[in-house]
This record gives C-alpha cells, structure tokens and sequence, in this order.
C-alpha cells in the first residue's frame, strides 16, 4: 500500500518533524526511517533527554537533528510570526508560553518552512494537534473544516488487497449536511491516493428513506447535495452498512442504487458512529487501521493514536511525509 508513497520520498525526500522526541516509539520509527534515507527525521525535545531515552530503547540517531523549543535561535522569530498569525487573539507573550510546548513548536515550525510536514500524537489527543494546526497553519483554500479519515487493509479471501477508506472517525462530532459533503469529498480523494476507486456511501441507521428523524435528514440532505454536484464519484445514501455492503442486502434494499452493495468509501453520520465503526472493523475484522489521515490542511500534519506501536508510527511517517511528496 504504501509502495508509491515510498518511491515518492526517494526521489523527492522530505522534512518531518516529531513533536514527541523522547518517546520510544517515535524513536524507534525516526532511527528505521533515517537509516532507509526515506525522509530527514527532526525530533523536538531537550537533547540530553531525547539522546538519554534513544539509549534505553536502544535506538540509533546519530545524525538525527533534534530541536529544543527552551534553547532555539530562531525562537523570537517564531513568537513574531505566530503574533502576527493570531494578531488581536493572542498577545507575543501568551505566543512564546505557547511556542514552548512542543506540538505548537512544531507546527509552528513547518509553518516557517524549516520541515515539510508534522506527526504527533502519541501522548496526546488528537484536539493537541489539531488545536495548534488550526490556529497556525489553518485549512487550504477551498476546504472549510479538518477531517480525518482511515484506511482499512488486510489481504483478502482470495489473497487480493481488500481495503477500504471511513471518514470521519477522529475530528468532527456530530458534522452538519455541509460538513457532510466536504468530509466525503475530502474522504473520497484520500481513498483515490490509496487505490481505491470511490463508491462512496453514507451511512445511516435508515435506507433511503427506511427510517425517520433528525440525523436521518441530515445525511440524506448532504448525498443529495453530492449528487447535484460535479462530484467524481459514484454516491448516495442515506443507507445502512448491510445494504452499502451486502450486494444480498441491496437487491431487497436499494436496487436501484449505484452504490449499495459495492460501497467501499463509507461517511459516517458522527463521531460516535465512525469511531466505533473502524475499531469493530479493525479488532473483529482483522484490519489493519491506517490513519487518522487529516484532510483539509494547507500542510501535512497527521495525529497519531495513543495506542500505536513503532511500526505504526513507521508507516504514518511515510503516509504523511509522503503525501507531501506528492503535493
């Protein structure tokens, strides 16, 4: 899956900055991906400390560049950007206090240009990340919100990739039709990157009209704005997960739907729905989980799950790195 992100980053190799550099995770991933020459680790944290904590985890980074936010020449420079960046809502004081924690020093430096992209998160939740990014990097032109989606992989039946992409698990909580239409969007372009052709469904606890109330409207209303749009891909809903993925269930169904019983984009209705969804589909249906993958940044910054293990953080490193690379 990651194949052409990996031969993206050789020919074009990038700067990713780790806002956790005394974790052993990160330093485990940061020493693999270094000596690959896939892309330049930075570590931010007080040298001693992330030297100190490489050695008990018996990790090698020599050559690595570490980044202290309490002993940084070009410190005041970031204070005055971020001053001007958040002018009227912070002052250069309440910038510097927060310039010293490392998430917003590392957002803070990609957004000075000195790396190209930003993992973190694997101490912290995902609002750490996304907080600082918001406030400094902001959104891209064109989006208005910060999604996330995930990528689910695992070999199939008939020893083929089965792989699918579900949005959003992490960041919005109860999303508006609106925010609907721009997280499938968002969604449905990440799943293109990773092979995946779009079907893309949205999901609900009715089928075309099934069932009745609030959330029901809610999601109905936002595929039928994508379907009145000069959208790429095949969509609809509102529609329940057997019928958006049991082509049985969709003959009795939705028939006559483009989507149902093929679906492999799935846009949940709220958080609850597509966080639970994913770990279901990743605990019981033996998936791996790729991802948050934020969307709707104007630079790569991706948050990692508390939970990950190195190998995670090893291939979250090439997606968001990567991803860059392609940009």
């Amino acid at each position: 899956m990651l194949k052409k992100l990996v031969e993206s980053l050789k020919a074009n190799q990038k700067r990713l900055v780790y806002t956790e550099g005394t974790d052993p995770r990160i330093l485990e991933a940061a020493s693999r991906l270094h000596k690959e020459g896939l892309l330049v680790p930075i570590l931010v944290g007080e040298p001693g400390a992330v030297k100190k904590a490489a050695a008990d985890a018996g990790q090698e980074i020599d050559g690595i560049e570490i980044v202290d936010p309490n002993n940084y020449a070009g410190f005041d420079a970031m204070v005055e950007k971020m001053t001007e960046l958040r002018r009227g809502k912070m002052t250069a004081e309440e910038c510097a206090q927060l310039l010293h924690k490392a998430n917003y020093f590392g957002t803070m430096y990609v957004k000075m240009g000195y790396a190209d992209a930003l993992l973190g998160g694997a101490t912290y939740s995902t609002a750490d990340t996304v907080r600082p990014a918001l406030q400094i990097i902001k959104t891209r032109p064109g989006s208005k919100i910060v999604s996330s989606c995930f990528i689910l992989d695992r070999v199939g039946a008939d020893g083929k990739p089965e792989r699918y992409a579900m949005g959003d698990c992490a960041i919005n909580l109860k999303p508006t039709a609106d925010e609907l239409v721009e997280i499938a969007a968002e969604t449905a372009n990440t799943a293109s990157f990773f092979g995946i052709e779009p079907k893309v469904a949205l999901l609900s606890y009715s089928t075309l009209g099934s069932g009745k109330g609030e959330d029901v409207d809610r999601v109905h209303e936002a595929a039928e704005k994508l379907k009145s749009m000069d959208f790429a891909y095949p969509v609809d809903g509102e529609m329940q997960f057997d019928a958006a993925f049991s082509p049985e269930v969709a003959k009795t169904k939705a028939k006559d739907s483009p989507v149902a019983g093929k679906a492999n984009t799935f846009i949940f209705p709220d958080i609850n729905a597509g966080n639970i969804g994913y770990k279901i589909a990743q605990r019981l249906g033996g998936f791996e989980a790729v991802g948050p993958i934020l969307q709707g940044l104007a630079a790569n910054i991706n948050d990692l799950s508390r939970g990950c293990n190195a190998e995670e953080v090893y291939k979250m490193s090439i997606i968001t790195a990567g991803l860059n690379a392609q940009g």
